[in-house]
């Protein structure tokens, strides 16, 4: 998967100096996007120098403003109070690799059958660098991505997903219906596994340096920090990325290039997520009509 490594902006690896103030946001999005999709093997060294003050103020401007604090305790509303000054300082610690995580505070929600879901509250800056880098990496890997995947993608949902199935079911050839639901996924992935997969598009020191400290600032929890050995970081937007990048190389390139070309007859495979989950709808039929699992 690694090909010949290719170099956004700057000659410095993970430099995060501003781009040029004429190229927007957007559009420094679109030239990523369309370098991505024309080299699949593409690397890229260098990205972590678009993370500009324009860049954190689009990625301020998408998150929910009404969620709870995290550990700092700081909210939506106290950090607008002086918006632009902050995100300077914020982009400076970024520049100057001052930038430290919080840990993410843990809480809970009751569930419908009376047991309760742990949910991830990261700090308010911490949500606006992980927007900003999963924009990045949005551009890059949404060209990668395969059609049977809508987890927490933009546009994708899981009733696009049902259509899918049920389109699948209706006018496919289908004996069979495999459903595999991922459990506790967020809470068990493979840190390891994420950075080596995260390694075959981004060569960009400074992005794998962003990404292993939110995986490592642990949790805390009644006051106490600990640190779990595995999973990613619930409640922020680098979470939904890291699951789709794992899930692309342990599961969908699996599907399309090793089972799918040893199957007799059609398959149809669907992936989602909801807020809990990930589930996994595989329906098929063989040549000869028979079900074979």
């Amino acid at each position: 998967m690694e090909g010949r490594e290719w170099q956004v902006g700057v000659a410095l690896e993970g430099d995060m100096e501003s781009t040029p103030r004429q190229e927007s946001m957007r559009t420094t999005l679109q030239r990523i996007r369309a370098t991505a999709a024309a080299d699949r093997h593409v690397r890229f060294t260098s990205l972590a120098h678009h993370i500009t003050v324009e860049a954190l103020r689009e990625a301020w401007q998408g998150i929910q403003k009404g969620g709870a604090a995290g550990v700092d305790g700081v909210t939506a509303r106290q950090y607008a109070e002086k918006l632009e000054e902050n995100l300077r300082e914020l982009h400076e610690r970024l520049r100057t690799k001052q930038y430290r995580p919080e840990p993410v505070r843990r809480a809970y929600i009751p569930k419908a059958d009376g047991s309760r879901r742990p949910i991830g509250v990261p700090a308010l800056e911490d949500k606006i660098v992980q927007r900003a880098v999963a924009r990045l990496l949005g551009a890059i890997y949404e060209v990668d991505f395969l059609d049977f995947s809508y987890g927490f993608r933009p546009r994708r949902s899981p009733h696009q997903a049902l259509e899918a199935l049920t389109r699948a079911l209706l006018k496919g050839k289908v004996n069979w219906v495999l459903e595999i639901d991922i459990r506790s996924f967020f809470d068990t992935v493979d840190r390891g596994w994420v950075m080596r997969f995260l390694g075959h598009r981004i060569a960009d020191r400074g992005i794998h340096r962003l990404i292993a400290r939110w995986l490592r600032a642990g949790v805390m929890e009644e006051g106490k920090v600990t640190d779990p050995e595995m999973g990613t970081p619930q409640g922020g937007s680098i979470s939904p990325m890291l699951a789709n990048l794992y899930l692309h190389y342990a599961f969908d390139l699996w599907v399309e290039r090793i089972v799918r070309p040893r199957l007799r007859g059609e398959m149809y495979a669907i992936r989602y997520c909801d807020e809990t989950s990930s589930s996994v709808f595989s329906t098929g039929k063989t040549r000869s009509g028979s079900t074979k699992r």
